[in-house]
């Protein structure tokens, strides 16, 4: 019984002494968030890596607007003009499962470009490829190209976003 009294009597010490502890003060921190992303792609496809983008233009007069793929670069004609944002060539990726020769096909036609909200259009035309049309692949690997073309804006064009869309193909063997 003397163990049972002596233990008995030491919790209240002990318990004592763990509430007694001194309080450390916490580290201050901040937490962040960041995206993982990832492009899953099966041999003998293609994919959009990138939109085409001719930035913010403006126009006095006629004119157009080309992005260049190999550059990757945008210049002007007649009364338009770049002002800003980041224009570029729309760009694919593509995969091969064994060696190959791709060819690229570009659009044969022009697309139309309409203003969201309107009915006012722009022509899009004069595609332009980076590189070669026909590729000759190693096995198990990928291939990145850019698309260019030219975009038509007329004299007084309402002010506004035009959008379009446009289809690219690969041909696999």
């Amino acid at each position: 019984m003397i163990r049972t009294w002596t233990l008995l009597a030491a919790l209240p010490v002990l318990a004592a002494a763990v509430l007694a502890r001194p309080a450390y003060a916490q580290p201050v921190g901040a937490a962040a968030k960041a995206r993982a992303t990832a492009a899953l792609i099966y041999p003998l496809t293609v994919i959009k890596k990138s939109d085409m983008d001719f930035g913010y233009l403006s126009a006095t007069s006629a004119g157009t607007a080309v992005l260049e793929p190999n550059a990757n670069t945008l210049g002007t004609t007649g009364g338009v003009r770049a002002m800003g944002g980041a224009p570029t060539s729309a760009e694919f990726i593509g995969a091969s499962q064994s060696s190959a020769v791709v060819n690229i096909k570009l659009p044969n036609q022009p697309i139309t470009l309409t203003r969201a909200g309107g009915t006012e259009t722009m022509r899009l035309d004069n595609w332009t490829l980076q590189g070669q049309s026909k590729r000759t692949l190693a096995r198990m690997s990928s291939f990145t190209f850019r698309v260019g073309g030219t975009l038509h804006v007329a004299a007084g064009q309402v002010e506004g976003f035009y959008t379009g869309t446009f289809d690219i193909t690969v041909q696999y063997p």
